[in-house]
């Protein structure tokens, strides 16, 4: 059986890796490869080790898929001309790899008659060359019609990911849930560092200090569940040492602390009584 074709439109890192994971697969094989400079998709190209560089959407072959790699603000606009200009197979699919955009960015396609759809891997792709060594088992969101949601699983199981499927409108709480769980996990150590280095621990000494804690709580509430994992002074209902706290703490971290220390009083509820649980709130929210 041939393989499906498939174009890029977007040669940067995300791209490039998708590309090369497809092209690696046997499944699939790489078309064309559009981006903003020529340059840039020569050396896609050349990284994939499959497809043909081009210089307009025009100048596109008709493929069976076509990624969209691009900037979440260039999606819209691309999805227009793309319809405007482009060429495509009978099955033709168009997918986007944002995890934050939704289906309708693509809506001058379904004009068209073309089936739409997302899948956006949960992975970061700094490196192309690491990338594609590390992909497999990568989470993949799928987001689409039955049918297409169907071939999107497949592609992402080629590669190597582990596709699931979002629930209707849920991309804007699926992405929410990723930055949590990635930016403010990176902000979280900036400030526990901050309140380290409050306390006379040297530059040197925060990482050693505050990152084997951080890389065992992490795991034990992953394995555990978040409830079960949970230590320190607010399960314990020790508002004298939340008092401690607050008071030592820099007027701009105490409302990320107050706030969090409300969403752990709650998480700790199970665990508290009425009189300790008035008494952490009270304090938190003063």
């Amino acid at each position: 059986m041939s393989s499906a074709s498939v174009n890029i439109v977007g040669a940067g890192r995300l791209g490039q890796s998708l590309g090369r994971l497809l092209a690696d697969s046997g499944c699939y094989r790489i078309a064309g490869v559009l981006s903003a400079h020529p340059e840039s998709s020569a050396r896609a190209v050349a990284f994939i080790g499959q497809g043909e560089a081009v210089g307009t959407l025009t100048a596109l072959p008709a493929a069976d898929y076509t990624l969209l790699s691009v900037p979440d603000g260039a999606i819209a606009g691309l999805a227009e001309a793309l319809a405007r200009e482009a060429r495509f197979e009978a099955n033709a699919l168009v997918f986007h790899a944002s995890g934050a955009g939704e289906l309708d960015l693509l809506a001058p396609l379904v004009e068209r008659g073309i089936a739409v759809g997302c899948l956006h891997p949960a992975y970061s792709f700094a490196e192309p060359a690491r990338a594609v060594t590390g992909f497999v088992g990568t989470p993949c969101a799928l987001d689409g019609d039955e049918a297409v949601c169907a071939r999107l699983a497949s592609l992402a199981t080629a590669i190597g990911g582990r596709p699931f499927r979002l629930a209707t409108g849920g991309k804007a709480a699926y992405h929410a849930a990723l930055s949590v769980a990635s930016n403010y996990l990176v902000t979280l150590t900036e400030l526990a560092g901050q309140l380290a280095r409050q306390a006379g621990v040297s530059d040197e000494n925060v990482a050693g200090l505050i990152g084997p804690l951080m890389r065992q709580t992490l795991e034990n509430a992953l394995t555990l569940g978040p409830a079960s994992a949970l230590t320190g002074p607010i399960v314990r209902g020790d508002a004298g040492t939340v008092a401690r706290h607050l008071e030592v703490l820099p007027d701009d971290a105490q409302a990320a602390y107050r706030r969090l220390g409300e969403r752990t009083v709650t998480l700790a509820a199970g665990r508290l009584d009425a009189a300790q649980r008035g008494a952490l709130l009270a304090m938190l929210r003063d």
